[in-house]
Parts: structure tokens; sequence; C-alpha cells
């Protein structure tokens, strides 16, 4: 089973660092001032370890981590790309029996679109209405989101818009918006990855590796890429802003742990996840110790420069 959220780490985010298994368990060397530093990693209260860019990993400590259960995943910076994922083979497939039963019953099926549309847009959906229905209904609203944050911004009326041939002629905000989304779907995966559930089989989007993938980032546009996309729209460099936005504040990352109860609600809702440990945990997933300052806020470069 995937550790209570309040009673872990959970995740856990590396860059610019190599991973190794010494005498005692895993440590992550990591440069620091004075020369390298060797930081344990503690593996038995980790439910996934990322691994950014400047990484690298020997294969006893991958060993270690399968043999703990902890799911690795290959990350860009930031955690806002998921290249690749190793599923230990100790871990437990609750989660991906419940996804596939859920995706394999019609009734089942609809049920789950119902409760991603719910936590999107309310209960105004009509009781009874068809996936086919819903999705014309996530469409008006989505449209009616569009013409409001355009009207905020005093642009002409928004149109969604995405040709990777023809780039460079899109308008700013189509171009921060794919950049942005791209960035949601990298960590939606690694949430997915992170309890075994599989990127194929979605509930509304179908046809792809990735439909699962859609179907949770759809979860969170209106709240993250959509205002930030408009925000972008005299910005010379929108796509690389939109990037960099995520990336420097770690706000995707952040968004791990509720992703992960989002997760298991929709499967299964009366598994009785606790909301309140996941909104605990995006708040503050980590903090760092320091001999003479006792606890530090995490997710901050204490460098000089």
């Amino acid at each position: 089973m995937l550790p209570r959220i309040g009673d872990s780490l959970s995740f856990l985010y590396l860059d610019a660092a190599r991973v190794v298994q010494d005498d005692t368990g895993v440590d992550a060397i990591i440069k620091a001032e004075g020369g390298p530093r060797r930081v344990a990693i503690p593996t038995a209260a980790l439910s996934c370890l990322l691994l950014g860019p400047g990484t690298s990993i020997t294969a006893r400590a991958l060993s270690t981590l399968a043999r703990h259960g902890t799911t690795v995943v290959c990350a860009g910076s930031g955690g806002v790309r998921c290249y690749a994922a190793t599923i230990p083979d100790g871990m437990p497939n609750r989660w991906l029996e419940i996804q596939v039963r859920a995706w394999a019953d019609e009734m089942a099926r609809t049920g789950v679109a119902r409760r991603m549309y719910i936590q999107r847009f309310g209960d105004t959906a009509p009781p009874g209405a068809t996936i086919a229905q819903l999705r014309g209904l996530e469409g008006q609203r989505m449209k009616a989101l569009y013409r409001l944050l355009a009207q905020q911004r005093r642009l002409r009326p928004f149109k969604r818009s995405y040709d990777p041939a023809d780039w460079d002629s899109q308008d700013p905000v189509n171009r921060a918006l794919s950049a942005a989304n791209t960035c949601l779907y990298g960590i939606a995966h690694a949430a997915i990855a992170a309890i075994g559930c599989s990127p194929s089989l979605g509930f509304v989007h179908t046809g792809t590796s990735h439909s699962f993938v859609y179907d949770i980032a759809d979860l969170y546009k209106a709240e993250l890429t959509l205002p930030l996309a408009f925000s972008l729209s005299n910005s010379p460099d929108p796509e690389g802003e939109a990037r960099r936005s995520f990336r420097e504040e770690l706000r995707l990352f952040r968004l791990l742990p509720r992703i992960v109860a989002d997760l298991q609600d929709l499967l299964d809702p009366g598994d009785g996840t606790r909301r309140e440990d996941a909104e605990e945990a995006a708040e503050e997933l980590v903090h760092l110790w320091d001999p003479a300052k006792g606890e530090l806020d995490g997710g901050i470069n204490y460098g000089k420069e």
C-alpha cells in the first residue's frame, strides 16, 4: 500500500546529484561549498523519488529503492516532465485493479467521469448524464472561462489552437498554454505512476498511451495553466516563462500529494484518504535541518550567490 501522505515524505525531488548505495543505505552525493556532501535518502519513508536533470543512480541504489517499494521517476527540471518510471516488482496493484474494474464497467466508468466533472464545475450536470453529455457541458464551461479570462485581460475572443508544425505563428496565449499543459501532464503522469495506475486507461480521453494523464491534468487547468497563460499574453517568450513559472517555484511538484489524494478519491470514493493530509503535505512537503538554526523551509536555495 502507498504510505499515508500524512505519515511519510511521500515524494522527494533531486537534481544535480549522484544517488549511490553504501554500507548503510542509499545516499545522494550533492555538490556543496567545501566539497561534495552525502545526504541519506529515507527509502523506507518514500513513495516516489523523482530524479531531475544532472542526476545519476547506480544499479545497487535502484535495486534498494525497488525492494522498499519506492517508485523512481526520471523527471524534468522542477518535476515538470515525466520521461520514464520504474514500478517496483513488489508494489501492490490494488489501485491498478480498481482503475481497470472502473474502466471496464460502463456504469462505473461514467461514475468516475461524473466525479471528475463535479470536481471541476460542481454538481451542475443533470442526473444520469452520459459521458458524451458531460463532455459537451465541459466544452461549454471551458469556452465561458476562455471568454472571462480574455475579458479580464482585454484581449480578443480566444480560440484554443495547437499546431506543432506551425508553432511560431500562434498567439502568445496558445503557446504559453501548450507549454504549461505539457508541464502539468508530466507531473500528473508522475503521480499516476507513483500509485501504480495505468496512464493509458482514461475515462474521458481514450486512444493514446496518456489518456488517463490527460483526464487527471484537466482537473487543474482552470486553476493553474489557464490563468498563467492569459497573464503572458504580452510576453516575448510565453512558453519559456510558462515553464519557468512552474519550475522555479516548484508549483507543480507541490501539487503531487493533492493529485494522489484526488486519484484515490475518484477511483474509490469510499477509500477514506484524508484530504487534509494531502493539503498539509502540499504546503509543507519537507523541511531542512540546520544544527545552528534548527528547522528551515524547504524549496529555497540557500547558496550565497
